[in-house]
This record gives structure tokens, sequence and C-alpha cells, in this order.
């Protein structure tokens, strides 16, 4: 497999107190890498570093085995897409909200029109396209913030919780959704969950994350079925 991202000697403070010290981190191309751990543990800490919104104070971060430094951050940015727990449409149609970033890149009309009417049928909620943002149930929005993180085919997607909030029916049903389009496109994928159900659904890699420190990591069969240690094993219910 191809390295996409790898980190080395990662440290990232937080209002002047470390969350994160990450001695070494690699992400295949195509892969899912669920990161679980307790709330607090530096999870989501980990996915701003990732999305470059969040500046570490130390370590070495590549991309394609080039300096991360190198490239410009809206260069990066369009590279990759963020789904966050909250939503966050627009006050707008569905089909606007999932079209912004094609807009914002400059892409033509038709193209435009053609990738979300993709994406649109993709994650069912074609009957939704015309319905403003503001009047779709949880599921519904997170369909659509799907829908506009892979209309920019991205090459790494990240996800922060993002099934968190929703009744048990619904994000089981957009479990199995997102897992099939995954296995679709190929995505390299970095998913932050508490739910370790989640993790093994959607996971070819599993990485456990104890005060700001991956402490664990190896297949989901591997993980769950030899903790590394009495705190992993506390974690996951042992």
């Amino acid at each position: 497999m191809t390295t996409l991202l790898e980190i080395r000697d990662l440290t990232v403070c937080r209002d002047k107190r470390q969350v994160l010290e990450i001695k070494a981190l690699s992400l295949e191309k195509g892969e899912v890498l669920a990161v679980i751990g307790p709330n607090g543990t530096g999870k989501s800490s980990l996915l701003l570093t990732l999305a470059r919104l969040l500046q570490p104070e130390k370590g070495d971060l590549h991309w394609n085995g080039m300096p991360l430094s190198a490239l410009k951050p809206l260069e990066y940015r369009r590279r990759i897409a963020l789904v966050l727990q909250e939503p966050l449409l627009l006050d707008a149609p569905v089909f606007e909200n999932i079209a912004i970033g094609l807009r914002y890149r400059g892409l033509p009309s038709d193209e435009i029109k053609e990738r979300v009417n993709k994406w649109l049928a993709r994650v069912g909620i074609e009957s939704l396209s015309k319905r403003p943002g503001a009047r779709l149930s949880g599921g519904e929005a997170q369909r659509v913030s799907l829908a506009r993180a892979f209309v920019l085919n991205p090459e790494l997607l990240l996800l922060d919780e993002p099934f968190s909030a929703l009744d048990a029916p619904t994000r089981l049903r957009l479990l199995d959704d997102l897992k099939s389009i995954l296995n679709e496109t190929n995505t390299t994928t970095v998913l932050i969950t508490h739910d370790l159900k989640e993790a093994a659904r959607l996971a070819t890699r599993v990485a456990v994350m104890l005060q700001g420190e991956i402490v664990q990591i190896g297949s989901p069969q591997e993980v769950f079925a030899n903790p590394a240690s009495t705190e992993i094993a506390a974690f996951l219910g042992f």
C-alpha cells in the first residue's frame, strides 16, 4: 500500500496545555482509520490538526511523501473534506448546500449539476434537493453533509463523530450507506468516534487514544480481541 499521510513526533497544544503527543502514525491510501478513546483524550484535536485548523507545536507531517508545509493551506484543503457532528448547513436549498464547494472552485455549471445530482441520488436525498437546509431532520442533514463532502472527490475524508447525535435506526442506516460508499470510492478516511460498534463496522484499522497518545493500533479484530494494556481493556469494556 502507498502512504498518503505520515506523522512523526507530533505535539499539539491548546490553551497552553499539551493535548496531543503522537510519536508515529501513517495513513495508507484507501484505508479507513477509526480513532477511538474516551471523551477529552484528544481525538478531535488530532482531526483538526490533520485538517490544518490547529497548528502543531512541533512535529513532521508528510503528504504523499513531501512535507505538508510545502502545500499552501488552500491547496491542501481542496484535497480534503471534513464532516462534523453538527452539519452546519446554509439557509439554502439542499442542492446549493452540496454545490457550494464546487462553486468556490469555479467549476462549470453543467459539471456542478451532474456531480450534485449524482450524490443526491447516491445518498438517497433526491426528493430533498429543493428543501431548505433548516427544514431537514438530523439524519437528512447529515446525508447532505456527506454528499457535500463526497461531491468534492476528496483524497482524504475527515469525520468527527458524524452520527453521535442521531437516533439508533437512523445511525445504522447511515453507517451501512457510508460503508458502501467508502468501499465503492476507496476514499482514504479518518473517523473519530467513541462508538466501538461504529469503529468495528467501518474501519480497516483502529487506533486507540488515551491521554493524547496513540497507545494501540491494528485491525478491529486485533485491537478488540487483544487489548495491549489494562487501561485499554478497561476502555473497551473488558
